[in-house]
Parts: C-alpha cells; structure tokens; sequence
C-alpha cells in the first residue's frame, strides 16, 4: 500500500456509498477500538466505507477477525501518527501522518467527513489549516456536543475552542449548532437559548446581551427562545444551547463530574448490606437504562463547526462502540444538508449584520448635524 502523498482513486469506493475518513490510530487504543468500531458502525449502515489512516499491519490485523469491514473499507499506510500529548505546533509540520491524511481525504472530495479519537488540539489545528473557516472572523471551530437531557438530547456549543466570544460570533454558533442539531436529530427548527446567569434581559456581559438583543430582532428564521440558565441544560427547556467555549467547557466538565459522583455513590450504596445489594438486583434493569442514558460515550462524537468540511472528534477514551457513536454523528452530517444549511445561513448572516452596519452609519451621518448644531449653540450661550 502506498504513503498518501497520491490521490486515493475515487473507484475504490462502491457507487453509492458514504465514504468515511477513519483516524485509525487516534485515541488512547488505535486500530484495536477505530477498526471494531467502524465495523459497528457497519453493521447498521451498511451504505458507508471506510478509509482508515494508519499503520498498515496494524490495521489489518484488526480487519483480519473482520471481513465484512474489510470488504468495505481501504487501509491507507502512514507510519507516522500524532501522539495523544503531542503539541499542535509539532503536528502541523509533520505532513503525512494518519490524522493528516484523514483530513486531506476530506479536503480532495476522497471522503465526507472525517473522525479521529485524537488528540483534540493537533485536530483543530490541522483541520483548520487545511480545510479552512467558512467565514474570516471565525477564529476557529466550535465544539459542539450532544447534551443528554429529559427529552433525549440538546446540543451545546462551544464546549472548549473559543474562550471568549463576541456577540457576532455566538449568532454564529447559534446558526451552526441549529444546523447540526437539525441534520442528527431531525428537528425542522430547533429552539435556541444563549447561557446566562439569568433570563433577564439585563443580566449577563455585554457580549451575551448585544448577541440577545440580535437574536430577538433576527430575520435569519432562527427559532429563538432567549436565555437560559444552567439548570436549562438537563431540563431540555431548548433544543441548541449557546455559549463560549470558556462556560461551556467548564460546564460540561462539571456535567461528566457530577454523573461520575452519583454514579459512585449509587455503586457505594448498593454495595452497603444485603437488603440493599438485593434491591440493587431488583433495579438492575432500570439501573443499566439509567447508566445508559448517562454514559458520555452514548452520546460520543462532538462536530467541530465552522470548517469547510466535517470533523467529528471522539473521547480518546472511547471504546469500540462509543467511536461507532462517533462515526454515526459523522455519518448523519455528510447524508444530510448539514454543509449546504450552514453556508446559507452564515452567507444570510453577513449580509444581515452588514445592513445593520449601513443603517448605524446612516443614523451616525443623520444625527452629525444636529450634535454640531447644539455645539454651535453651546458656544454662543458660554
């Protein structure tokens, strides 16, 4: 198998399919969780094809004890990958690695999205050097995640890559998180909420104010509810939750703690007798649905927003079937009109904030004279 520095032939692929690039040595376990996992994935899509980025023998190793993955997939060799606790300075100039190749496939057309349980700074640094922003002011992609709730699922975004955000900016995450929620859960116009301390209009920084005040005089078709509060989150009270990536970082961490603390408590205290230990067999079925419903790896797979081209980045962590969970969100972007609703939206965006401008400008030329006129007047009165 030859390095990726040549164009993979597009024939490789089976007409019809949905052909996916796979960082097969990303995460804490490479090809031993990348490999099973695309072949989960296969199970339920079987339209989909894989390109998986990596060591060759180790790779195939996997796909040895996996025939239906192997008949549908094409190894592409690179003995170079980017470590888990490598700097994203270093990964940028180092051209042919796995995580590299896996973005370039997206880049030349190869593949509609591309997945990596890698390390998340060398992906976003990567990814935006060579598929790049959708718009200038974007800075870089936001991460959106899939927040489990009492309806099923809200979507939140930024989780980590912007810590601070201006108003414009979250108007933005607020038209690409309406976007991706649209194209994996199916909600025609999902409800939108900025985070804040308080629903008050005058709570919150100038940024989360300016951005509620445009969100309440949009013309974008933005289905807006106003803000929300933390406790908003697990309610499900909307369906897209704004915020910079500093809050939603320290949020979402916050979230994964908690759950891991009841967990443990819950472990303990079934665990602290007999009569306990048997009711704890009686609730196993419900206790399982519950650990379920929970698990960060259920809902695994965080889009990074704002690329011209899909990214979908997994827990390094994740096991087999938590990276199918991954590829799947990947999967739903690319069979959908994810890209294309994005575009628009944003175009509409500029050409909106850009009228807002001409309109501030023109009152700014209009009320010129009158100041002028009260300063003459102020000098004659002194």
């Amino acid at each position: 198998m030859s390095e990726t520095t040549e164009p993979l032939s597009k024939a490789a692929a089976p007409q019809g399919s949905i052909v996916l690039a796979i960082d097969a040595m990303g995460g804490d376990h490479g090809p031993a969780v990348t490999v099973p996992g695309a072949a989960l994935l296969l199970d339920e899509q079987p339209d989909a094809f894989f390109q998986l980025h990596g060591d060759e023998a180790r790779i195939n190793a996997e796909l040895a004890k996996l025939p239906k993955l192997k008949s549908r997939s094409i190894v592409v060799h690179t003995d170079q990958c980017v470590a888990m606790d490598e700097k994203p300075a270093q990964a940028i100039r180092r051209r042919n690695t796995s995580l590299a190749n896996a973005i370039h496939a997206v880049k030349s057309g190869e593949a509609r999205a591309v997945i990596s349980a890698g390390n998340t700074g060398a992906l976003m640094a990567l990814s935006k050097m060579i598929l790049k922003m959708m718009t200038d002011d974007l800075e870089r992609p936001a991460i959106g995640c899939s927040w489990p709730n009492k309806k099923g699922y809200g979507t939140v975004l930024d989780v980590g890559a912007n810590v601070t955000s201006d108003a414009h900016q979250l108007i933005e995450f607020a038209l690409m998180g309406a976007a991706f929620h649209r194209a994996v859960r199916g909600v025609e116009r999902p409800s939108i909420g900025l985070l804040n301390v308080g629903s008050e209009d005058v709570k919150g920084h100038e940024e989360v104010r300016e951005a509620h005040k445009l969100l309440k005089e949009n013309t974008l078709g933005l289905n807006y509810y106003g803000f929300v509060e933390g406790t908003d989150l697990c309610a499900g009270t909307v369906d897209v939750t704004v915020t910079d990536g500093f809050t939603g970082n320290v949020a979402l961490k916050t979230a994964e703690g908690t759950a891991r603390f009841i967990k443990d408590l819950m472990k303990d205290a079934f665990k602290s007798g007999p009569l306990a230990m048997l009711g704890a067999l009686l609730a196993a079925p419900a206790l399982k649905a519950m650990a379920k419903r929970v698990d960060p790896g259920a809902s695994n797979g965080g889009p990074l927003l704002g690329l011209k081209g899909i990214v979908i980045k997994s827990h390094g962590g994740a096991d087999a079937q938590s990276f199918a969970n991954a590829i799947r969100v990947g999967l739903s972007l690319a069979a959908s009109n994810y890209e294309r609703d994005i575009t628009a939206s944003l175009a509409e965006l500029s050409q909106s904030m850009a009228g807002l401008a001409e309109s501030d400008s023109k009152a700014d030329i209009q009320n010129k004279p009158a100041e002028e006129s009260l300063a003459v007047k102020g000098d004659k009165v002194s």
